[in-house]
């Protein structure tokens, strides 16, 4: 916390505009899924339809510790406004891309793929800083119930976003004049009364935080970041499709990924401001929880992401149907970080639930594991709630667990670490999960690769209709991707190993820490 006092009431609203922010920047990665085969016909993308979530992913990811470490610097609420500012001028360019033509060269598919990527500069500023708010606030022990809560919203974010997108694109198309507005363009612009929303209440209703240290931004550092792990990310995203793995495309990326992340550590030890203090390591805390926050989120992202397929592709689900069916998964995941969150801050520990979701998740992959092609919807979605009740833990308190372990001048760089840690791990899970589903499918005889399938599902989401595929790509797909799942169980094995060995520090209240920063210096 800061040595400033604030009242319930700013409290309260604060968290308010917190929550907008949150439910904004979780929308949004949910929202676009949906509308993607519309945009592709209308914008004729089909060969571009990868870099539209690559470009946002890109720079979301390796920003999210240069806003975080600019939060420590000049402030959380500065950084805030600027990236819902970035954020509203990205979401309102990408609703118009393509609307009047050709721009600067560029079709609207590649306006659409440039306006993301701006969308994510400012959206990588969302989350990270929300939740090193919410530090500045509340003390440790009080922040699990409100982690819980802002954990919950993320789920439902991912409950309503298709939905939300699905209506919008079917039903959201409107003349203006005689200007046709693509229902699609909505999906976008559903940001801007959000946005605005969060604008004003930030600026008028937050109280200035005081910021943590002085000092220059580390630029240097800022750049050989975005070097080091935007290739990395750029392979792991289109790499098995678009390039082989072996391709010197691939190679060369990891290659300047991996050259660059060195001159990145050495850089980093020796300037006075890193933009990541290495010292932070040096904390078994910090370093284990952000170790099975990143194995969590390979295992998660890697597995979900190829249920659709299964869903559509091998039980012959339509598309509207296969969302739904994600439903049981978001309840079980809103239900236990809501209940995690509340208990931590009753009891004051953090571990025993860590453990707990770590157990259930296992359990729950494990259930994925046994599928067949004969498993009905039903089998199909308890199995899936065991697996939103184990992620629902790790939402929030791995959170909790490194803000309270670091200095209270590291929070903010402490909190975007472990989002990035979270993100690099959901793209490294994707990639190599999705690596496995090619390399089985072609040991079941099928020659179809990742991109075949996706092309195949969104064909099906395009026309509204289920797609029975053949008996023969059904049982082979099955069998891949229960071998994905497998392949998940040792991931989230290695994760819960990970918890056991984090080392459970008493959570601060209020009360014992007040007097200790009266005395800092301003």
């Amino acid at each position: 916390m800061t040595t400033q006092t604030f009242t319930d009431t700013e409290r309260r609203l604060t968290l308010a505009a917190l929550m907008i922010v949150f439910l904004l920047s979780a929308l949004d990665q949910t929202v676009v899924s949906t509308a993607m085969p519309r945009i592709i016909a209308e914008l004729n993308g089909l060969t571009l339809y990868a870099w539209v979530t690559t470009a946002y992913l890109l720079s979301s990811t390796v920003m999210v510790p240069i806003w975080g470490k600019l939060g420590d610097i000049y402030g959380r609420k500065p950084v805030l406004l600027s990236g819902i500012a970035v954020f509203l001028t990205g979401s309102w360019l990408s609703g118009l891309s393509g609307e009047f033509g050709p721009l600067l060269g560029m079709s609207g598919m590649v306006q659409l793929i440039v306006f993301r990527a701006l969308q994510g500069v400012g959206g990588g500023a969302l989350f990270t800083t929300a939740f090193a708010i919410i530090a500045d606030l509340y003390p440790p022990r009080e922040r699990g119930r409100f982690a819980g809560i802002f954990g919950s919203v993320f789920g439902l974010a991912s409950v309503l976003g298709p939905p939300i997108g699905g209506y919008f694109t079917d039903h959201g198309t409107v003349q203006i004049g005689a200007h046709v507005v693509a229902g699609w363009r909505w999906v976008f612009y559903v940001n801007l009364p959000l946005s605005l929303l969060s604008l004003f209440m930030i600026l008028v209703k937050m109280p200035p935080l005081q910021h943590r240290r002085s000092g220059t931004v580390d630029y240097v550092g800022a750049l050989l970041l975005v070097a080091a792990f935007v290739p990395l990310l750029l392979v792991l995203s289109l790499g098995g499709h678009n390039f082989a793995w072996s391709s010197p495309q691939s190679l060369g990326l990891f290659a300047f990924a991996a050259a660059a992340l060195v001159v990145f550590l050495l850089v980093e030890q020796r300037v006075s401001n890193p933009i990541l203090p290495l010292r932070l390591f040096r904390n078994r805390v910090f370093t284990i929880a952000n170790l099975a926050s990143f194995l969590v989120s390979m295992a998660f992202l890697g597995e979900i992401t190829f249920l659709p397929l299964y869903l559509q592709l091998g039980l012959g689900v339509p598309a509207t149907t296969s969302g739904l069916a994600m439903l049981p998964l978001m309840a079980g995941l809103i239900v236990t970080s809501t209940l995690a969150g509340q208990m931590v801050s009753r009891i004051g520990r953090y571990k025993p639930f860590m453990i707990a979701g770590g157990v259930l998740l296992l359990v729950g992959i494990w259930l994925l594991s046994r599928v067949t092609v004969h498993t009905t919807l039903p089998d199909l979605c308890w199995r899936m709630a065991i697996v939103g009740l184990g992620l629902g833990p790790g939402q929030s308190l791995f959170n909790v667990a490194s803000q309270n372990a670091v200095e209270v001048r590291d929070i903010g760089v402490a909190t975007s670490t472990g989002q990035f840690f979270r993100q690099i791990g959901a793209t490294m899970g994707v990639a190599m999960f999705g690596a496995l589903l090619t390399h089985r499918l072609a040991h079941e005889g099928q020659g179809l690769d990742l991109g075949a399938l996706q092309g195949l599902a969104l064909r099906a989401t395009a026309t509204g209709a289920a797609r029975h595929a053949d008996p023969g790509l059904a049982l082979a797909l099955t069998h891949a991707i229960t071998g994905v799942f497998t392949a998940g169980l040792v991931v989230v094995a290695a994760a819960l190993a990970m918890i056991l060995m984090i080392p459970e520090l008493p959570l601060r209240g209020r009360q014992p820490v007040q007097p200790v920063l009266e005395k800092e210096p301003a």
